[in-house]
């Protein structure tokens, strides 16, 4: 970021950067530039048209509230077209490479003609104190072409938790998409509540259909894209799931939302193909609890859904042993409860 400065606590500041049009460019790594005292998370974004013309705007969901910045910059989305998900970093992550041959292509021919960063604040001391910040990302880039193309899906949830209570957080979609996918390495992402992060691969009907695990993990722990260990080929007709599970332990409903006192589900999945066509729809969806489970869509089996799904697992993917997360009781209750949760869920739905 160029010398920015967030007013409040949840501010989301973006900045654009222009792509050779002429020419593309290869991007092969990802290096944080970043800490988590000052940035709950930084994001990246290809944007056809950025959000605003200005070099810095206020791009967040508050930008038009009252607690929003000071009107110190314009308010506006990402991107005013065309937007991508190409990289997200939190929690003191470490740098992401690509594997070889696999690149993300932006500018020249494609439909990114801008990166957009964004920044999400945590913490403005700084800014009180009368300093500025340039959190970021170094990339790592390349002008010649690889054989294999990045790209990057987006499960998220909606919904909401009862105070008090374990719940989960579920989505699926259908790959209609002629297009053959490499999942080459995975990302979680919640905030305070959230327990352990799943993500699959649903293939086959009824009882013979199979999930695959793509990956799992503690969104307590670093928030980097980590590497997935099996090759789990994701083709047309597949679908492609995400649970979040979480304790909220306070004595208020706590809903998905853009603060960090809001929850949210995210499940990334960064992905190869050969050759440069990529999936035209990148983010997957659903409403959340209380209105959506697996169990309300007829075509997932539930049964079929590995019980360590909803398991913290252990490590590196987990905390080690004797390390606590939430204050070091609701890996019990996780356990104990889950089985009862997952019964309360499906058998009541048709």
């Amino acid at each position: 970021m160029p010398d920015v400065v967030a007013s409040h606590i949840d501010d989301y500041l973006c900045a654009s950067f222009e792509m050779d049009k002429e020419k593309a460019t290869y991007i092969t790594a990802f290096n944080p530039a970043a800490t988590s005292k000052d940035a709950h998370h930084v994001l990246l974004f290809g944007c056809t048209e950025p959000g605003s013309k200005e070099n810095i705007w206020n791009c967040g969901e508050m930008a038009n509230s009252d607690e929003s910045s000071e009107m110190k910059y314009e308010t506006g989305p990402t991107c005013a077209s065309g937007s991508t998900i190409i990289y997200a970093w939190a929690m003191d992550a470490e740098k992401t490479e690509l594997p070889k041959g696999v690149a993300f292509k932006v500018g020249g021919s494609t439909s990114i003609k801008y990166l957009v960063l964004q920044v999400h604040y945590a913490n403005i001391d700084k800014f009180i104190a009368g300093k500025t910040d340039r959190s970021g990302l170094v990339l790592t880039t390349s002008s010649l072409p690889t054989p294999k193309t990045a790209g990057v899906l987006l499960l998220s949830t909606d919904g909401e938790m009862a105070p008090h209570s374990l719940e989960l957080f579920e989505v699926a979609c259908k790959i209609q998409q002629d297009i053959i996918m490499h999942p080459f390495a995975f990302r979680t992402h919640a905030h305070k509540l959230g327990l352990v992060n799943s993500g699959y691969r649903v293939r086959g009907k009824n009882d013979d259909q199979e999930w695959t695990e793509i990956g799992r993990r503690s969104p307590q722990l670093p928030q980097m894209f980590y590497p997935i260990e099996k090759d789990v080929a994701i083709q047309q007709g597949d679908y492609v799931a995400a649970a979040c599970t979480m304790l909220n332990t306070n004595s208020h409903i706590v809903r998905i939302g853009p603060t960090g006192n809001d929850e949210m589900c995210n499940f990334y999945m960064m992905y190869w193909v050969d050759g440069d066509q990529l999936l035209n729809e990148d983010v997957c969806s659903s409403s959340g609890p209380p209105r959506y489970y697996f169990g309300r869509d007829r075509h997932l089996n539930v049964d079929k859904i590995p019980e360590e799904a909803f398991h913290i697992p252990p490590p590196p993917n987990g905390p080690a042993p004797g390390e606590n997360l939430q204050g070091g009781h609701h890996m019990m209750m996780q356990h104990k409860e889950q089985s009862h949760k997952r019964r309360f869920h499906y058998e009541s739905i048709d």
